[in-house]
């Protein structure tokens, strides 16, 4: 196995990249590679970025949605500070 399959499999399921932070809302615009859904557990990991969290909502263009696809673009509730460009992984 090669070690950046390691890696993947260490971290989980890569999901998507944080895009835009809103320091005051605590909100992230993540833009999606993968499915993701209210209920699952990611992991958001970066340079200075570390932390698990579980899902418990997410808008698209204001609108609550339950589950998103690739391509999309959401707007989700985070508990501690991200950055642009860190990797959200589906754990």
């Amino acid at each position: 196995m090669a070690k950046e399959e390691k890696k993947q499999e260490a971290e989980g399921q890569e999901v998507g990249i944080v895009e835009h932070y809103y320091g005051k809302l605590g909100v992230a615009v993540i833009e999606l590679s993968g499915t993701l859904k209210v209920g699952d557990k990611i992991k958001v990991k970066g340079a200075t970025t570390n932390f698990e969290q579980k899902v418990e909502s997410m808008q698209i263009e204001h609108d609550k949605v339950k589950e998103a696809e690739s391509g999309q673009s959401i707007g989700l509730k985070v508990k501690d500070h991200v950055r642009q460009h860190d990797k959200v992984y589906r754990v």
